[in-house]
């Protein structure tokens, strides 16, 4: 049972590493540990794997086209291929566009092409984002919406991925599922992520960059319902239906309950005990005013119900960040 899964050192992709070492899986787990944010904290994520003997590292780039392919001899016997990493943040895409093109686009290609040409695959999956509906947003967000109008060079890049993964089915009936994962926290999350920066702001007396005065809602949705999302995905392929009707599915992971902004600081100030020092800015390019997850294909094919309520998951949140950083 060996699975390949990039972006191993991320947040999605560590928690989904440990999930399946602990189920038995065979996991190559991959991850080029570059520096958008820290890299000790994926070194740190990835010592979480430590002891596995299921789990085996490879420290190479997605896009290396001569690195991953070299893997069709080491790992002829993959059932799975598992493709989380990617260069993330909407923001970061103004400032470093060929990042995306790189991580994202000639990333999604390769392990494409390696996926096409492992012997024994039984699926592909990739990770998308919300962030794909943009302008053609209509809450809740189906996946039957267009999708076609993206807000930002990051949405625009995983809807590319979604369009090559099906062209991909098509041409080489390769079972592959596109995952769109809507605002993921809990502990061991992204430094660049609100849920992050908001609890680190409030548990230190510092301000809060509060865009759009804070007239935002967003579907948070707990790390563990998101595993078990994309378990649940990886042993369900979809079924090839023939010359129109290519193996391939896209899914919203999210928890279906969006939350204002302000209600979320709220929340984090109960449970720190602390207050929350505004500091309001104008709307960011590439922002969404609104996240709304409808799931109910997800619920129906993969059986994903999320679990974890808003205070919950906060509250595990707030707690590993103490522990971690000592406060």
């Amino acid at each position: 049972m060996t699975v390949i899964l990039t972006g191993c050192a991320g947040f999605i992709g560590n928690a989904v590493a440990l999930d399946l070492v602990g189920r038995g899986y065979q996991v190559l787990g991959i991850d080029n540990l570059n520096d958008y944010y820290t890299p000790q904290l994926k070194r740190d994520r990835l010592a979480r794997l430590d002891g596995y003997p299921g789990f085996t590292f490879l420290e190479a780039d997605v896009s290396d086209r001569t690195a991953m392919l070299d893997l069709l001899d080491s790992h002829a016997d993959t059932r799975w291929l598992v493709h989380l990493a990617a260069q993330a943040g909407v923001r970061y895409s103004l400032e470093n566009p060929y990042a995306y093109a790189q991580s994202n686009l000639m990333g999604q290609v390769v392990m494409q092409e390696l996926a096409r040409h492992l012997p024994k695959l039984e699926h592909f999956v990739f990770a998308s984002s919300s962030s794909v509906y943009g302008l053609d947003a209509t809450l809740p967000f189906s996946e039957d919406q267009a999708a076609d109008r993206p807000v930002s060079l990051y949405a625009a890049t995983k809807r590319s991925d979604e369009l090559m993964a099906h062209s991909y089915a098509h041409l080489y009936r390769i079972p592959s599922t596109g995952l769109r994962f809507f605002t993921v926290y809990g502990p061991w999350g992204r430094p660049d992520m609100a849920p992050w920066l908001f609890t680190d702001a409030v548990l230190r007396g510092q301000p809060i960059k509060l865009f759009n005065n804070g007239q935002a809602r967003r579907d948070f949705t707990y790390i563990d319902d998101i595993v078990a999302g994309v378990t649940a995905a990886m042993t369900r392929p979809p079924a090839d239906g023939g010359a129109k009707a290519p193996p391939y599915a896209l899914y919203n992971l999210g928890n279906n309950q969006p939350t204002e902004l302000m209600d979320f600081i709220s929340e984090i100030e109960r449970i720190t005990g602390g207050k929350a020092q505004l500091d309001p800015q104008p709307a960011q390019p590439g922002d969404m005013e609104a996240t709304f997850a409808d799931i109910t294909a997800a619920r129906r094919d993969l059986g994903f119900a999320p679990r974890t309520n808003l205070s919950k998951g906060l509250e595990r949140l707030t707690a590993w960040f103490r522990e971690y950083y000592g406060l």
